[in-house]
């Protein structure tokens, strides 16, 4: 199984690491390929918007137009068998470079063809909170939502608390 981990987290060894470390041993265990990319250090350009109608070929041809890293890190996603997503808890929601990326594929899900490519993909979501651990429910609600919106199997969401 060929399994893609993509964590928002800009810390290679902080909490959100160590849950996504974890995943990445557990898969490897059981025979899988794992990939981990940490989405901070990519070029991830926020959506443009492109036309008048907020759209551009994110919807006639299911891709980004920005020439960053968005298009390369989506067709791995998309040869992945599993894809699981991994994000600190910011203020009870996703990273800000988990939510950019995120809304990209929300925005080329709409184009039928690549739409048919993401429907039924499974996937994990990892929400680590430290402070209170109070924002992880939140943060897992706002990933499942954006998640099952773009049309993916959505396998289970995780609250990481700290403690």
């Amino acid at each position: 199984m060929n399994i893609l981990i993509v964590s928002g987290s800009r810390n290679p060894e902080g909490q959100t690491a160590r849950a996504v470390n974890a995943v990445l041993e557990g898969a490897k265990e059981a025979g899988s390929d794992v990939e981990l990319v940490f989405l901070p250090t990519l070029n991830l350009e926020r959506c443009r918007q492109c036309d008048q109608n907020g759209w551009g070929i994110c919807k006639s041809e299911g891709r980004c137009v920005a020439e960053d890293d968005f298009n390369p890190l989506l067709e791995k996603m998309l040869n992945a068998d599993v894809s699981a997503f991994a994000s600190p808890v910011y203020f009870s929601d996703l990273s800000e470079s988990l939510l950019t990326f995120l809304g990209k594929i929300r925005r080329i899900s709409i184009n039928p063809e690549a739409k048919k490519r993401i429907e039924n993909k499974p996937v994990v979501g990892i929400c680590c909170a430290g402070g209170t651990g109070n924002g992880a429910p939140d943060c897992c609600a706002s990933l499942y939502k954006i998640l099952f919106r773009i049309g993916f199997d959505v396998v289970d969401i995780v609250p990481v608390r700290r403690q």
